[in-house]
């Protein structure tokens, strides 16, 4: 129960903060934040993360549905007293349907959080790569627990 919990509680952050964003900003209008380094810049994604696929919305919805069905599979077949894994698959549910509903609803999902070099994300994007992340430091330990015991 609390792993769905915490998706929707994603999911409505990540969804209040695109409302916000859509409903203060011009499209394209950039706001420095700090200093000229982050910028709150509104922009539309037709695309995948990093802008990759642009125009290929349809697609990127089957592909949001398969990989929500393969997050959602993941979770029953995980322990639930497996925290960590659990906190890390609601992350990337929640993320992952923030950003589905984005292309369902918009046809492209809202972007605005703007650091220099690297292309404008969102909320739900930090937390698919944040639970990536937790995921991929999981595996490394065991990974590592196992070659202790060799």
């Amino acid at each position: 129960m609390l792993f769905y919990l915490l998706a929707i509680i994603i999911l409505a952050v990540d969804q209040s903060l695109k409302f916000i964003v859509h409903r203060s900003l011009f499209f394209g209008q950039s706001i420095p934040l700090i200093d000229n380094f982050v910028k709150l810049t509104y922009v539309r994604n037709t695309g995948a993360a990093f802008s990759l696929f642009m125009g290929f919305s349809p697609y990127l919805i089957i592909v949001g549905v398969a990989a929500i069905a393969a997050i959602i599979y993941f979770h029953f077949r995980s322990t639930k007293k497996d925290y960590y894994l659990q906190i890390a698959l609601a992350s990337i549910l929640g993320g992952s349907l923030g950003n589905l509903l984005d292309r369902i609803l918009r046809g492209y999902v809202i972007d605005y959080i703007d650091i220099g070099a690297f292309p404008v994300f969102n909320f739900a994007d930090i937390m698919i790569n944040t639970g990536v992340l937790l995921i991929v430091i999981r595996l490394i330990k065991e990974e590592k627990d196992v070659s202790d015991l060799i």
